[in-house]
């Protein structure tokens, strides 16, 4: 019998807090670890699925809130996962990231991203100067151009930064289709060492072109909007989930989805945001196990489609 995604975490005993694995889910956690991919740039490799921030990190101090995006983070971290993605866009995100990450031991084992979202050099310089004390870091994983607002100026302050060491690497983002054309542009011109954009199992334009542009300059690949900011769950909501899935180890359709994203081999990361620490589980799990090849993919689609 398959399960949705809520029911599934119900009745394996993983709907709490988070702090009860399924043994179902993770049968295979004590033989493997969750997969790994290289930035191109330098070689390191990191998880395949990370966590978003966006709307699920802006906790605005609330305590009871703050205490549950711990444990979002605490079962992120046991499970492999190490990206956490964030933007001054996102409300109290970084501050919250970087408040709860200081609490913890696993603190300096993460892979802190996040962005510049301003106009002009000392706005942009002064932006990502608060973000580094609101995630509290000396340096920063990765700083990203935020919807590619005024990149022109902000690219040569984070290529100056990172050779200063101040950052690790540097990258751009977007998340609509219209804009992948404009960051192929880029990529080709000033070699990023990242760029963000959106991907799903029902919205492949990055598959036109940008994946191998992105491949052809050794540009690392962070997926955003893998859920189609939830609609794609709507779609599925009270389907039952193919019995082959289990040969991907499939075990929810949360999974379902980021495990298309992932069989992708120029992905090197997924970020799904959530604040439910449940729900970190079930998103941790799909970078475990088989990833389903060509026919996999296209079977995926094939049934999605018939819903």
């Amino acid at each position: 019998m398959h399960y949705s995604r809520n029911e599934f975490l119900k009745v394996s005993g993983a709907a709490g807090l988070g702090l009860l694995t399924a043994p179902s889910l993770f049968a295979f956690e004590n033989q493997e670890s969750m997969r790994l991919r290289a930035i191109p740039s330098t070689g390191q490799k990191i998880p395949v699925v990370g966590l978003g921030t966006w709307q699920t990190f802006d906790a605005k101090g609330n305590q009871a809130t703050l205490e549950t995006l711990k444990q979002v983070l605490i079962e992120t971290n046991r499970l492999g996962g190490v990206v956490i993605d964030s933007s001054p866009m996102y409300g109290s995100s970084e501050a919250t990231v970087g408040q709860l990450t200081a609490a913890l031991p696993s603190q300096n084992d993460f892979f802190y991203a996040t962005k510049v979202w301003t106009s002009g050099k000392q706005a942009g310089i002064n932006q990502m100067n608060s973000s580094f004390e609101k995630m509290r870091r000396k340096t920063m994983d990765l700083m990203q151009i935020h919807n590619l607002v005024d990149w022109e100026t902000h690219v040569k302050t984070l290529k100056a930064w990172k050779e200063e060491g101040k950052i690790t690497y540097w990258g751009l983002t977007h998340y609509v289709d219209s804009a992948h054309a404009t960051l192929e542009k880029i990529i080709r011109q000033e070699k990023p060492d990242f760029v963000q954009f959106n991907y799903s199992i029902r919205s492949r334009n990055a598959e036109k072109s940008l994946f191998d542009t992105c491949q052809k300059n050794e540009t690392a690949v962070i997926i955003n909007q893998p859920f189609e900011s939830g609609t794609l769950f709507r779609t599925v909501k009270g389907k039952a989930l193919p019995d082959w899935a289990a040969d991907y180890d499939i075990t929810s359709w949360g999974q379902y989805f980021l495990k298309f994203i992932l069989s992708h081999k120029t992905v090197t990361c997924v970020i799904p945001g959530t604040s439910k620490p449940r729900h970190a589980i079930d998103n941790m799990g799909a970078g475990y196990g088989t990833f389903p090849d060509i026919k996999g993919r296209e079977k995926m689609v094939t049934f999605l489609k018939s819903l």
